[in-house]
C-alpha cells in the first residue's frame, strides 16, 4: 500500500514537473518573441537617428570647423546663429518683402523667408513664400560682432506652382 502511495506521488509530481517545463518552454518563446520584436525596434530607431544625423550632417551645429572659424574669430557660434536669424526676420518687415529674395512681389504678395539653417561659417540655405508660391535661396554671408552681418543671395531656385490665382 506504501509503495502504491508512492508510484502515485511520483507519477503526480512527474506529472507537475512536465506541466511547469511546458509553462516555462512557452514562457521563452513569448520572451524571445519579445526580445526579437524589441531588437527589430532598437534596429529601426538607430536607422532613424542615422539617417536624421546623415540629413542635419550640412549644419553649423555639426560642423567643428565653422565653429573653430567663430572661436577664432571671438565670436560664439550660437549667438552667430540667433543674430543671422533674428537679422533675417527682421528683413521680412520691409515694404516689398525680403531683399534676400530677387523677386518682386506677385499678385500684391511679397516675399519672405520663413526658415533658414546655417550650414557654415559662409553659406545659409533658406526657404521663402509669398503663400502661394514657395522656393529656396542660397545665401553667403559676413558676420562680425559690432556690425550687422553682409548677406549676399548667390542663387534661389523658384518653384512652379500650377494652380496660383
Amino acid at each position: 500500500m506504501k509503495k502504491n502511495i508512492f508510484i502515485y506521488l511520483f507519477i503526480v509530481a512527474l506529472v507537475g514537473l512536465l506541466y511547469v517545463w511546458m509553462l516555462q518552454q512557452k514562457a521563452k518563446k513569448e520572451h524571445q518573441k519579445t526580445i526579437e520584436k524589441y531588437t527589430t525596434e532598437l534596429q529601426q530607431k538607430k536607422d532613424t537617428i542615422s539617417t536624421l544625423l546623415d540629413a542635419n550632417h550640412f549644419a553649423i551645429e555639426n560642423n567643428g570647423d565653422a565653429q573653430e572659424y567663430f572661436y577664432n574669430n571671438n565670436l560664439e557660434y550660437t549667438a552667430v546663429i540667433q543674430k543671422i536669424n533674428e537679422e533675417i526676420a527682421s528683413l521680412n518687415s520691409s515694404k516689398n518683402g525680403n531683399p534676400l529674395v530677387p523677386y518682386d512681389p506677385i499678385n500684391g504678395r511679397v516675399f519672405l523667408i520663413n526658415k533658414a539653417k546655417i550650414l557654415n561659417h559662409r553659406w545659409i540655405i533658406a526657404e521663402f513664400s509669398n503663400g502661394k508660391i514657395w522656393g529656396e535661396v542660397l545665401i553667403k554671408y559676413f558676420v562680425s560682432a559690432d556690425k550687422p552681418t553682409d548677406f549676399e543671395t548667390i542663387e534661389t531656385v523658384l518653384y512652379q506652382n500650377l494652380s496660383v490665382n
